[in-house]
């Protein structure tokens, strides 16, 4: 008689627990994720490598960054910097506000013929790991000018 018990009432347990978590992952299925509110700056990257095809050389091509504070305070630039002197940055210095959004501007110079890769290292208060920026493309022989 136990052994029928047992045999009747363990697949019972089974199939309740089942229906039972069906039934919460049905409950919890619509209703809607709420994030979690950010203290502090966040920055966040339109992109983080521009590919700018082909450029004649000697002349210089410049890369667009756009960043936004999507944090609750301002965003600060500590430093922005290109790992060669072929590259020159353009950014405002002020604190981005939040909701606010901003540009940094890569230019290569384009001087040396062949493929590259530069990166811009960027450090900011909204962590403690910097933001690789990356342009890359090909610099090609300038076409001679026809007279």
């Amino acid at each position: 008689m136990k052994k029928l018990m047992i045999a009747i009432l363990l697949p019972a347990s089974f199939i309740f627990s089942q229906v039972n978590a069906q039934n919460q992952a049905a409950a919890t299925a619509g209703k809607t994720e709420v994030k979690a509110k950010v203290n502090g700056p966040v920055a966040r990257w339109d992109v983080t490598e521009n590919n700018m095809g082909d450029i004649p050389q000697g002349i210089p091509r410049s890369a667009q960054f756009n960043l936004t504070n999507d944090g609750n305070e301002p965003l600060i630039i500590a430093s922005a910097q290109a790992s060669c002197g072929c590259t020159n940055l353009s950014y405002l210095k002020d604190p981005l506000m939040p909701g606010k959004s901003m540009a940094i501007s890569a230019t290569y110079n384009a001087a040396a013929k062949g493929p590259f890769t530069k990166t811009i290292t960027v450090r900011t208060n909204a962590s403690d790991q910097p933001t690789i920026l990356w342009i890359k493309g090909t610099v090609v022989e300038k076409a001679e000018e026809k007279k």
